[in-house]
């Protein structure tokens, strides 16, 4: 019987305080709560559209500006990713697919390799302001990804084919991930899917 795919973490550090329960065989329930409503809005897309049961509370020094508690929630996001996930054993691993909204559409590939990588191609126009208040930065989005691949050793390609809308672009980039995710975590075999034996 394969055991459940749950993880939770709780990291203090000066800057923040960021605890993150994750059931990878969840149902899309979400309970997150970061200071930057628009943030929370993204993870909210991550949760329903990944399948994950999340839960996500962070406080940080939003004071100084809200790159602490992304990066941080990012961090610990992705280490009860790797958590929960295990050995990986069964599951699909690679995961590609593009995903609209409105005028936007993005394309995202992931592989569960264990090595981490991104490869972030998603550009803002000049002069993108930053959304909700207290205001989330566009390019804050590749600080979080870069930290949630880097502590779940996840490889994640996400670029940009066209959009002008910051929010329509964003928007559409995690549920991309989300939905890649959600693919290549599902289990289809009982084999760690790799010629090495481990992931």
């Amino acid at each position: 019987m394969r055991r459940p795919r749950r993880a939770a973490h709780h990291r203090v550090t000066r800057e923040s305080d960021v605890a993150v329960e994750v059931d990878i065989d969840g149902s899309g329930r979400f309970e997150v709560a970061t200071g930057l409503p628009f943030f929370d809005h993204m993870l909210a897309q991550l949760a329903r559209h990944g399948g994950l049961d999340l839960v996500v509370r962070t406080t940080g020094d939003l004071e100084v500006d809200a790159h602490h508690s992304v990066e941080d929630t990012g961090i610990v996001l992705g280490e009860v990713l790797a958590d929960a996930l295990g050995d990986k054993a069964g599951v699909r691993r690679f995961a590609s697919v593009a995903v609209p909204l409105d005028e936007s559409l993005v394309d995202v590939a992931l592989d569960l390799s264990g090595r981490p990588y991104l490869r972030y191609e998603v550009p803002f126009a000049p002069g993108a302001v930053p959304l909700g208040s207290p205001g989330f930065e566009p390019q804050l989005a590749e600080e979080f990804w870069r930290a949630v691949v880097t502590s779940a050793g996840v490889t994640l390609h996400v670029a940009l084919r066209y959009g002008r809308n910051t929010h329509h672009v964003l928007e559409a980039s995690f549920k991309a991930v989300a939905r890649a995710l959600r693919e290549a975590v599902r289990v289809e075999g009982e084999t760690i899917p790799s010629t090495k034996g481990v992931l």
